[in-house]
């Protein structure tokens, strides 16, 4: 049966982290009008993420862990997405940069009539806070590569919030292969060849300094795979979708 709302959380060794963004996205949640449900995907943890979520969700029914045991931030959403029972199925980054709130932009009243939702850091409206100059600069180079190699039109691909209506996740879902995290473009690339409606959404996002993004080394590796995903593509890799929509 399908909820209004699955709120998908990756988790790999965040322990210390995870417990308080719980507290506050549980908190929101309970405020709505709409069902919702809490998916903690924990992957490959080496600290107590487990079990700091179990604690939690022991008191809180909305929230539901979901162990995977290979890694990957791609393999973490790819099951949470699968397994979520919302309409909306909604990505968010465990440290919850950007806050809570704003994920009403992305859910009716105030967004209708799409398939994918993409947070946006550099849409006109969206707003960073704290950010060195030097990775702003960093990813706007990285973002304007991707534009021109896969992704034409839009502006920030990386961003950790993006929303999906149940029958567009099921099928992208199904089919997306990266475990790690170049899923964001290969999704999105296997979304835009299919003819989904994908709009940006700018957002409030605070740069975190315990970022677990590896400024040099993950560009260049996904830089690496949208080549390999453009690759697919040509070669029939990801089957034709089927249109699943309501």
């Amino acid at each position: 049966m399908l909820t209004f709302l699955s709120l998908i959380i990756p988790a790999h060794n965040e322990e210390h982290r995870l417990p308080p963004t719980l507290k506050t996205v549980d908190a929101f949640l309970e405020r709505q009008p709409y069902d919702s449900e809490i998916l903690v995907v924990e992957n490959g943890s080496s600290d107590l993420t487990a079990v700091v979520t179990e604690a939690f969700a022991a008191d809180h029914p909305r929230v539901r862990l979901i162990r995977e045991q290979g890694r990957g931030k791609g393999r973490a959403v790819r099951r949470g997405m699968l397994e979520g029972a919302g309409q909306y199925r909604f990505i968010c980054d465990a440290d919850l940069s950007m806050p809570i709130e704003e994920v009403a932009k992305f859910l009716p009243p105030e967004l209708e009539g799409y398939d994918v939702a993409i947070g946006s850091r550099e849409a006109p409206g969206a707003r960073r806070f704290n950010e060195p100059a030097y990775r702003h600069i960093q990813g706007r180079v990285f973002s304007n590569i991707v534009k021109l190699l896969v992704m034409p039109g839009f502006e920030d691909t990386q961003c950790g919030f993006k929303c999906f209506r149940a029958a567009a996740a099921r099928d992208l879902f199904s089919v997306q292969v990266f475990d790690g995290m170049s899923f964001d473009v290969e999704v999105l690339y296997i979304a835009r060849k299919r003819g989904y409606k994908i709009v940006e959404v700018p957002i409030d996002w605070y740069y975190r300094s315990e970022s677990r993004v590896q400024p040099l080394m993950d560009p260049l590796r996904i830089l690496r795979d949208t080549l390999v995903i453009r690759r697919h593509w040509g070669q029939g890799r990801y089957s034709p979708r089927t249109d699943t929509r309501p």
